[in-house]
């Protein structure tokens, strides 16, 4: 790895970043490793995308809340402004995800400049390897079950609710763009690494980053934000089973499936 700090960082940031690269190499059995400055500033700026993301995705559940009460409520129906303010607000969201995957390539584009030499054997992993098949099936899944209750929700004879499955598609739909973005920039994002160590590292990130992305945070709230209370009983039931059954199959997941460090290792040992 690199054996000096990125320029943009102060030391008091960098010993706090190495501190916590310390702690995130004993958590995933690479206690041995020394936490260097090139995998603190990959770490680092990791961490603050992911909690951009997050909050992009929480705005993305505001403003189609929004949306929906601006659009739907009081006794105004069919106004299509909020709905194409809300689709051109989804499609500024997927912007400015796209903007922070380039910022996390350009810190890793720099870091790699910086390394003295290369893995003597670069890899690049697939999806198989980095999502798997179990993930990929939930992802899709999940999908599907949000789609369902949109589905149904616009087969009920009130226009309130059907509208309010306008919104829930648009959301839903977007939720899906920005993660095919992440998953899109997670693949094909270069390796940065020069030895065994910082080669299994930058494979658990990748595994890590994308069982993040596979969280279907929006997929579950959304359809409660805007149809829980408004749709029809057996409706709004529907929305609570599907979180429910989510829960327990991401459970299953996290316990039943190998650990990101068990995985990179798997992709280290077929390379």
């Amino acid at each position: 790895m690199a054996h000096e700090p990125l320029p943009d960082a102060g030391p008091s940031a960098r010993a706090a970043d190495l501190r916590l690269a310390g702690e995130w190499l004993d958590r995933h059995g690479l206690s041995g490793a020394r936490p260097t400055p090139l995998l603190a500033s990959r770490l680092a700026v990791r961490g603050r995308a992911r909690l951009a993301a997050h909050l992009i995705l929480a705005v993305l559940i505001i403003a189609s809340a929004l949306a929906a009460t601006s659009a739907f409520g009081g006794f105004q129906s069919h106004r299509p402004v909020p709905l194409l303010a809300l689709t051109a607000f989804v499609a500024g969201l997927l912007l400015a995800q796209s903007l922070l995957d380039w910022w996390v390539r350009r810190v890793d584009q720099r870091a790699g400049a910086m390394l003295c030499r290369r893995a003597a054997h670069p890899i690049q992993p697939g999806w198989r390897a980095v999502l798997g098949l179990p993930y990929a099936v939930f992802a899709v899944a999940t999908f599907a079950g949000a789609m369902t209750l949109a589905g149904s929700a616009l087969a009920v004879p009130d226009p309130t609710v059907r509208q309010l499955a306008v919104v829930l598609l648009i959301g839903l739909l977007g939720v899906t763009a920005i993660t095919a973005v992440q998953l899109r920039h997670l693949l094909r994002r270069p390796v940065v690494a020069e030895d065994e160590e910082s080669l299994t590292a930058d494979v658990i990130m990748r595994v890590e980053d994308a069982r993040d992305l596979t969280t279907p945070s929006v997929q579950w709230s959304l359809p409660m934000v805007l149809l829980f209370g408004t749709a029809p009983g057996w409706l709004s039931a529907a929305a609570v089973a599907n979180v429910i059954l989510g829960l327990v199959a991401c459970v299953a997941l996290r316990v039943r499936t190998p650990s990101s460090a068990t995985v990179a290792r798997r992709v280290m040992s077929v390379r």
